[in-house]
This record gives structure tokens, C-alpha cells and sequence, in this order.
């Protein structure tokens, strides 16, 4: 992967007249690691083309070399995995996980159910993210998983137990993350008989499950589904490498450039990712031209351009939380009052993304109503410069950059973003990238 990059600690944005051009998206956080944990549970090798590299697949990556699995990186586009075939080499490790929940939560079900003797553990944030919905379930069909510190979160400690369920359960309401994890370690469990996991409550971040059914199938795993209440693997299914693999571009990512198109006047086109995607977080386009923005879409690419003032919005985004941040700071261009509807699973997130949110938008002038599961946001008439604090948390960095922009209905203005080096762990090149678009930028 690459050298480490140096940040300053804080980027001034100057306002930004107008935004144009193309960016190459990194490829995708979600499809990056499920696509490591699964090359590595494999039978054979897997050559991953455009592997994100970034702090959360640094994680994983290291944790896959702390169990025993050999992988190497090929030149700047090209990792090989060696699989295990669903055995793991190293029976006894300490595993750091940074603030990755791409990778603790499928490792935890992975190791619990193969067995062995691991702790693992990340940064202060980390701690705090809930990951007893997973223990929960795990333990109740004989893993053998205990908490170091606070019940209910991490560190973890994980000893061999006996994993051969018939069903288990595990509530969806949280995070979907706790459901991909048992979905990709269920055929390790059903090696003679069939597992079915129910889900109890609603499913949150559905488009997220489908990301992890669409990768278990490329590597030999069919699921089968009962509507998102219930899904089940049959036995004798095992992992087998799909040779090479491909890693889409990052649609989260994509969300802020298409964005600044919606409301700088663009074109701007994202490079990596298009109408086939099976990121659910493509979806945030269908925001935008909700919103009177004008987006097209190729196979391999999207583009968005302003069709005037935003329009704004009342809208329910369960189903791309990570994105609808982006929709947030959109909303303060828009010719009226937006409310973002059920995304209480903000809160568990990076920092607890609601009420991070809610005070960054006053700092530039906004009214913000922030509710358990909601948030309300009234532009103002002119956008204040402000210092943006980003709470450790990439989406808050990048998302805040967009205030810098001269819209239809309001002009940006100038933004200090505090501690940039947060966007390393998905996009490390972000601040660079969006100079890039932005025609009239001085970092």
C-alpha cells in the first residue's frame, strides 16, 4: 500500500465560483474489505483489482497478515489474497482494528466461528460503536466471546467454542453490518446442515446486505433469501476464489463531487462507478435530481450538473445513510426547509453523526431541529465562514468542503476544516481531488 501521507492540521477553503471536471473515485470501503475477508476465507488465490487503500483496508489487510494469510500487493492497482479455505493458519493473535467496522464486525463472526484465541481491539471510538447485537447472536448458538471493557462494545476477547446452529437471530435495527457478518461466516457454520438467520426488528442499510449477497456469490456462496425477514445457506456451499475481482469505485465517495456539480454549476463526473453499480449508495443521485438537479449516468460513470436552486427536501434515507450527510449540506442551498427521516443509525457511526452535524451546520449560519432519528435543516441567507471540527470522522471533512461553494440560491464562503486527516480512512486524496473540480479554488 502507499506511504503514509502527511496532513496539515487544518485546510482553509477559499470560496469556490464555479465546479467542473472529472475525478477517479478510490474504489469502495464496503466492497474493499468484505472482498479481503472473503479472498481470504476462500479456496485458492484472488487477484482484487483497485483495492482501496486507505486506513479501514490497511486495518484489514494487517489483521489478515496477523492470522496467517499470505497476500501481496502486485503493483499500485493489484493485491493477490492466498485463501485459507476457511481455516485460518494463526490460532492465537491480537488484532487491531483502527475504527473499522468493514472489519470488526465480519472478523469477529469469522474467528468465532472458526475458533481460536483472539483479542481485538481499536481506537478510543471504536469502544464506543455498539457490537453487541453480534455478540449477542454469536453466543447464543455456542461462540464463546467476552468483553474486555464495557459489555455490549469493543475489545473483544474470542475463544474456541462450538458454532453449529440450525438458526440463530440477530436484531437488524443497529446496523446492518451485524447481519453481514453472520451472512459471510454462515457457511463456515453450515458444513452438514443448513443455517438460517432470522432478523428481528427492521433491517436498516438494506443496499449494504446486498453488496455482501452479490460478493458472496462471486465467490461460489448462493443465500437464500425469505424478504429481508430471514436467510438461509444451505450446506456443503464453501468459498472458492473467483480468480480476479474487480473493486467498484467508491459511490459514498462519489456523493460529494456529484454534489458540487448539483449546486457549483458543473458538469462534474465521477469515474468508477455507473447504473449498474451494486453500491446501494448510487441511489444518492436519485436525492439530487430530486433536489432539480440534471444527472446523467454511463455504465462506468455519473455526472451531475445544477438546473438552478436546489429544491429542497423531505425524504427518508434509511437505505444510504452515509450518503445523506452529503444531502444535509446540500440542504443548505436549497430554496427551503429539508428534513433527512430515519437515520438514527448516524449516531453509532464515526462519532455520532447527528448531533456532529447539527452543530458544524449553526456554525455556518443554518437553523438545524435535530431529533432522535431526524434532522431539520433551514438555510440561512448568506452561509457564515466557519471552523469546521470533524470529530475523527472522514464523512464530516468532506462533506463540509461543499459549504465553500457559490450556489444558485446563496454564495459559499470560507472554510477552515479542522484535522483533514481524517479523510484518510476512505479517501485519502479528497482535498486534492476537489481542488481539482473546483475552478476558481485556492487551498
Amino acid at each position: 500500500m502507499t506511504q503514509q501521507k502527511h496532513y496539515p492540521q487544518h485546510i482553509d477553503l477559499e470560496p469556490v465560483m464555479h465546479v467542473s471536471g472529472s475525478v477517479r473515485l478510490p474504489g469502495s470501503k464496503s466492497i474493499s474489505n468484505r472482498t479481503l475477508l472473503l479472498a481470504a476465507l476462500s479456496e485458492g488465490a484472488t487477484t482484487i483489482h483497485d483495492l482501496l487503500d486507505s486506513d479501514d483496508t490497511q486495518v484489514m489487510l494487517a489483521a489478515l497478515r496477523s492470522l496467517g494469510i499470505e497476500w501481496e500487493q502486485v503493483d499500485e492497482r493489484t493485491h493477490v489474497v492466498r485463501g485459507a479455505g476457511g481455516a485460518l493458519p494463526v490460532q492465537q493473535a491480537d488484532l487491531f482494528m483502527g475504527n473499522a467496522g468493514t472489519a470488526i464486525r465480519p472478523l469477529t463472526a469469522a474467528l468465532a466461528v472458526i475458533g481460536g484465541d483472539y483479542t481485538l481491539h481499536g481506537v478510543a471510538r471504536m469502544h464506543e460503536r455498539p457490537i453487541g447485537d453480534l455478540v449477542d447472536a454469536l453466543n447464543a448458538v455456542g461462540a464463546q466471546i467476552e468483553y474486555t471493557g464495557v459489555p455490549g462494545f469493543p475489545p473483544l476477547r474470542i475463544r474456541r467454542g462450538e458454532v453449529k446452529p440450525d438458526r440463530m437471530a440477530v436484531r437488524g435495527n443497529v446496523s446492518s453490518q451485524f447481519l453481514t457478518a453472520l451472512l459471510m461466516a454462515a457457511p463456515l457454520m453450515a458444513t452438514d446442515h443448513a443455517v438460517t438467520i432470522e432478523v428481528v426488528g427492521e433491517l436498516i442499510s438494506k443496499p449494504y446486505i446486498e453488496i455482501t449477497l452479490n460478493l458472496m456469490r462471486r465467490f461460489g456462496v448462493t443465500v437464500e433469501q425469505d424478504g429481508w425477514q430471514s436467510f438461509t445457506v444451505q450446506p456443503g456451499q464453501r468459498y472458492l476464489s473467483p480468480g480476479s475481482i474487480h473493486v467498484e469505485g467508491d459511490a459514498s465517495s462519489a456523493s460529494y463531487f456529484l454534489a458540487a456539480g448539483a449546486i457549483a454549476g458543473g458538469p462534474v463526473r465521477v469515474e468508477g462507478v455507473g447504473r449498474d453499480s451494486i453500491q446501494g449508495d448510487v441511489r444518492f443521485a436519485d436525492a439530487l435530481e430530486q433536489m432539480g438537479a440534471t444527472v446523467t449516468r454511463g455504465e462506468n460513470w455519473i455526472e451531475a450538473k445544477s438546473n438552478g436552486v436546489l429544491k429542497a427536501i423531505d425524504a427518508d434515507f434509511n437505505h444510504i445513510p452515509d450518503a445523506a450527510m452529503t444531502i444535509a449540506v446540500a440542504a443548505l442551498y436549497a430554496d427551503g426547509t429539508s428534513t433527512l427521516r430515519n437515520i438514527a443509525s448516524w449516531r453509532v457511526k464515526e462519532t455520532d453523526r447527528l448531533a456532529a452535524m447539527a452543530t458544524e451546520l449553526r456554525k455556518v449560519g443554518a437553523t438545524v431541529e435535530e431529533g432522535a432519528d431526524y434532522i431539520r435543516i433551514t438555510p440561512p441567507q448568506q452561509l457564515q465562514p466557519a471552523t469546521i471540527d470533524t470529530y475523527d470522522d472522514h464523512r464530516m471533512a468532506m462533506c463540509f468542503a461543499l459549504a465553500s461553494l457559490d450556489g444558485k440560491a446563496r454564495r459559499g464562503n470560507a472554510m477552515r476544516i479542522n484535522d483533514p486527516k481524517c479523510v484518510a480512512k476512505t479517501f485519502p486524496d479528497y482535498f486534492e481531488a476537489f481542488a481539482k473540480i473546483a475552478r476558481n479554488g485556492v487551498f
